[in-house]
């Protein structure tokens, strides 16, 4: 009774998981039911007691949603969404999430991050419709979280957003609440082409760099940017265009220079992970790396700028801008 028992269960799995990459999210969320607590044993098991395991849970279901096209035994997505679980508990304990670093002028590896797999998954444009659904508030962290590639944790998170970690935890736990009944909104609305947006992005971040080193930031900021461009820090506004362009030209003229290794691009948030190139004669000038988080306006030109280190140097001289 109990081999037939596993039997059906399998079965069922199977079934459920069909219908999840065929886009039914019900499907989807009764497999998570199913499997919820052998899930949540799993992160108990690697963090212990506390926030963090109901935490992993719920990464995990957002992540099944956008890799469920990734399974390959449909009747084993047990041990698939507990393999999440444990990766991502993991990965938490040793409190950084590794990251695959993208030439964007390159087709991706079909083991490259979230943000190259979204690209490629048929329900890619689908999901980015639903997140451009939450509110402000909640979709920076829901992109940072799941979608960043070094803005990914809590505390890199709530200094990007200028807010305690527990609002944090909280605005993800609202977001991951919310995008389900989000998506449920959005599956009948057309859908933009993600991918042709992200690497349209690219192009962007190549060109506004390219820009940058030629002398023409200020320039293209003019062009292509809002005239209302902020930078913030946290919430604040702390300058404009000018400080910018003077952040960036400091920059250049002690030697940094920046490379893009990662984007995310919606029709609301763009994300550009870049890589900083000190000089050698003063290699610990400026931070490994800074993440460009812009808002972009009504005409889909950068409004607003928040500029982040997400390894940062200790002991380092405080830095311009950019």
């Amino acid at each position: 009774m109990s081999w037939n028992a596993g039997e059906a269960g399998r079965i069922e799995d199977a079934v459920l998981t069909r219908a999840a990459q065929a886009g039914e999210t019900a499907a989807l969320g009764l497999l998570l039911e199913r499997h919820r607590a052998g899930m949540r044993a799993v992160a108990l098991s690697i963090l212990g007691p506390g926030p963090d395991v109901d935490d992993m849970v719920q990464d995990a279901a957002v992540t099944a949603l956008r890799r469920v096209g990734d399974v390959r035994d449909p009747a084993a997505v047990g041990a698939w969404l507990r393999m999440i679980v444990r990766n991502a508990s993991r990965s938490l304990l040793r409190s950084s999430v590794p990251s695959q670093p993208i030439d964007g002028l390159h087709v991706p590896a079909t083991d490259a991050g979230p943000e190259q797999w979204l690209e490629h998954h048929t329900m890619r444009n689908w999901i980015w419709e639903a997140i451009e659904g939450l509110s402000p508030a909640l979709r920076l962290p829901l992109v940072l979280r799941h979608f960043s590639t070094a803005v990914t944790s809590y505390e890199r998170i709530a200094d990007a957003c200028g807010v305690p970690v527990g609002t944090v935890r909280s605005r993800l736990n609202q977001g991951r609440a919310k995008l389900a009944t989000a998506l449920a909104a959005t599956a009948d609305a057309p859908h933009g082409d993600t991918a042709q947006r992200i690497r349209a992005s690219r192009v962007e971040a190549r060109e506004t760099l390219a820009a940058a080193e030629s002398g023409r930031f200020g320039a293209l900021m003019t062009e292509r940017w809002s005239p209302e461009i902020a930078l913030l820090r946290g919430n604040d506004p702390v300058g404009g265009r000018s400080v910018l362009v003077r952040g960036m030209d400091g920059d250049l003229e002690a030697g940094v220079r920046q490379r893009l290794v990662h984007a995310v691009a919606g029709r609301s948030l763009v994300v550009w992970e870049m890589d900083l190139l000190n000089p050698a004669d003063n290699p610990g000038h400026c931070p490994p790396s800074v993440a460009w988080l812009m808002t972009l306006d009504d005409a889909g030109r950068p409004h607003r700028l928040r500029l982040l280190h997400p390894r940062p140097v200790q002991a380092i001289q405080q830095l311009t801008p950019m």
